[in-house]
C-alpha cells in the first residue's frame, strides 16, 4: 500500500472517531516524520482557520506558522501549500509527501478544531488572487 494511501486512510479513522490515537500518531510520525510533530504544534495553538466563501461555500486554509513573525500561509491540504517548503522539499526534491500546514489542516480537519471564518465569495477571490 502506497504512503498516500495509507495516509488517507488514517485521516478517515481520526476523523470518523474523532479522536487521535497513538497507533494514528505512530503510522503518521512514520510517514511525515518531523513535519507531524510540527503540525501538531499549530494545532494545539488554535493556527488552523478554514476560510470559507458565502454562499459558494468554496474554501481554503489559512495556517500560521511557529515562526516569530507568525507567517499566515494559504493551502489546499490535499495538493498546495503557499510556503516555501513545499515548493523546496516536495515540487523541486520530492522529499516529503506534504508540509506541515498541510498536515496541520489535514489534523485540525480531522480533529474538528479549525477556526471556521465565513467572508463573502468576493472576499475569498481576493483572498485567492494572492496567490
Amino acid at each position: 500500500m502506497n504512503s498516500l494511501l495509507v495516509a488517507e486512510t488514517i485521516w478517515a479513522e481520526i476523523k470518523s472517531a474523532n479522536s487521535v490515537t497513538d497507533d494514528h500518531l505512530s503510522i503518521l510520525h512514520i510517514l511525515f516524520g518531523k513535519n507531524l510533530e510540527r503540525a501538531t504544534r499549530i494545532v494545539d495553538q488554535r493556527g488552523v482557520k478554514k476560510i470559507s466563501g458565502q454562499p459558494s461555500q468554496r474554501s481554503i486554509f489559512q495556517i500560521t506558522g511557529e515562526s516569530r513573525k507568525k507567517e499566515e500561509y494559504l493551502c489546499f491540504p490535499e495538493h498546495y501549500c503557499a510556503c516555501y517548503s513545499f515548493f523546496y522539499d516536495i515540487v523541486n526534491r520530492g522529499e516529503q509527501l506534504c508540509c506541515k500546514h498541510q498536515l496541520a489542516a489535514r489534523l485540525a480537519v480531522s480533529l474538528g478544531t479549525c477556526v471556521d471564518v465565513k467572508v463573502s465569495d468576493e472576499q475569498l477571490a481576493e483572498l485567492l488572487a494572492k496567490l
